[in-house]
């Protein structure tokens, strides 16, 4: 395989990760598939990784992970599933899209494939998230163990159920998000008091 990891999307999420991965891996073992060309310029031009298209991806990376949005997912899917069908070598897909299980990927994909399904949060990006995950079972231990390690620098790996994946991730997902306001309305209150806010 020409690559280790492979990003189909590098958005607010796809490149929080791909950043991580960056403190683990070098940059000529990434590709990206990105439609957003100041992204793609971004990445591939600014941080050294490759640029190939979806299905072309889909052959040379070990890691798959697909960071485009639920809505989109199907589509992104169907392009990629030919190029998987002809693989003889092994892969493992990551799955970040909320609220579309395991199950449902490999149906997108036409094929029961070993998936890494996560939740991440946007601390990713400053290797201070907390990432729940769930795997298929035909996701060997070593491809798992792999994974995290390469994923290590993103913060916090926590395993759940599938089941309970949804819920965990309403409250790691949007916690921070409440926290930031509580914070920011925290300083809001202390300028109102009379407090410079440069300080």
């Amino acid at each position: 395989m020409k690559y280790k990891l492979g990003f189909i999307g590098a958005g607010n999420m796809g490149g929080a990760l791909l950043s991580a991965a960056l403190k683990t891996t070098p940059a000529q073992c990434i590709a990206v598939s990105e439609k957003n060309p100041d992204l793609l310029k971004n990445v591939c031009g600014n941080l050294g990784c490759a640029s190939e298209e979806s299905p072309v991806l889909a052959v040379e990376c070990e890691y798959i992970f697909l960071g485009v949005k639920p809505q989109v997912m199907p589509a992104v899917c169907a392009e990629i599933a030919p190029a998987l069908a002809s693989r003889e070598t092994p892969f493992t897909v990551v799955t970040m899209a909320a609220g579309i299980t395991t199950d449902k990927i490999r149906g997108f994909l036409g094929g029961d494939y070993p998936v890494i399904r996560i939740m991440p949060n946007t601390p990713v990006k400053v290797s201070e998230g907390m990432v729940l995950y769930t795997a298929t079972d035909n996701v060997s231990p070593a491809a798992l163990d792999e994974f995290l390690t390469i994923m290590a620098r993103g913060g916090r790996f926590d395993r759940l159920d599938e089941k309970l994946i949804d819920a965990g991730c309403a409250v790691s997902g949007c916690g921070p998000a409440f926290a930031y306001m509580f914070i920011e309305a925290l300083a809001d209150g202390a300028v109102t008091c009379g407090l410079p806010r440069s300080k």
